[in-house]
C-alpha cells in the first residue's frame, strides 16, 4: 500500500504570503499516514516542508507517486541518477519506493522535509509533561542522522 500524505498547501492567491515576499508559500504541512518511513517517521507525524528546496542525498522528501500523481508520498532521496532521484523508505519491509517504480523525475519531487512534529499522545497536562513532549516531538529532519545509522546497521 502506498504511503499516503495529506498536504495542506499554502494559499496561492493575493494576501499575506505575497506581502512578505512569498515566505508563506515556501512552506507547507504534510501528514504521514503509512509506516514506510519507520523508525524515522511514524504514522500521524506532521512534517513542515519547504517547497523548491535543494534536495541532497539523504534528505526526506515529499513527492508525487510516479504511477498515481494525485498521491503524495514521503521517501528518502538516496541517490541522484540519470532522469531523477532514487528514493526509498526507511522501513525495509515496505517496498513501495524506487525498488518498485524506478527513478523519480525531478519535477515529481515537490518539497523537502524540514521539521517533524509528533502529535501528543498521552501527554500529561502539567508543565513538565508538555515540555517533555515538546523536546521529543519537535525535531529537525536531518539527512545524516537516521540515514547513516540505517546504513551502518546493515
Amino acid at each position: 500500500m502506498p504511503e499516503r500524505v495529506y498536504e495542506r498547501e499554502p494559499e496561492r492567491g493575493a494576501g499575506v504570503g505575497q506581502e512578505r515576499g512569498g515566505l508563506l508559500r515556501a512552506f507547507g504541512l504534510a501528514e504521514v499516514y503509512n509506516p514506510s518511513m519507520v523508525p524515522t517517521l511514524q504514522p500521524g507525524d506532521q512534517l513542515v516542508v519547504r517547497y523548491g528546496a535543494v534536495v541532497r542525498p539523504g534528505d526526506v522528501v515529499v513527492l508525487r507517486h510516479p504511477f498515481r500523481q494525485d498521491l503524495l508520498i514521503v521517501k528518502r532521496a538516496v541517490q541522484r541518477r540519470d532522469g531523477g532521484w532514487w528514493v526509498q523508505g526507511d522501513n525495509p519491509f515496505v517496498e513501495n519506493d524506487s525498488r518498485e517504480f524506478g527513478v523519480v523525475p525531478d519535477e515529481l519531487v515537490i518539497a523537502r522535509a524540514w521539521v517533524r512534529v509528533r502529535p501528543p499522545r498521552g501527554v500529561q497536562r502539567s508543565v513538565a509533561g508538555v515540555l517533555s513532549w515538546v523536546v521529543s516531538a519537535v525535531r529537525p529532519v536531518r539527512a545524516a542522522r537516521s540515514f547513516s545509522r540505517r546504513l551502518r546497521a546493515r
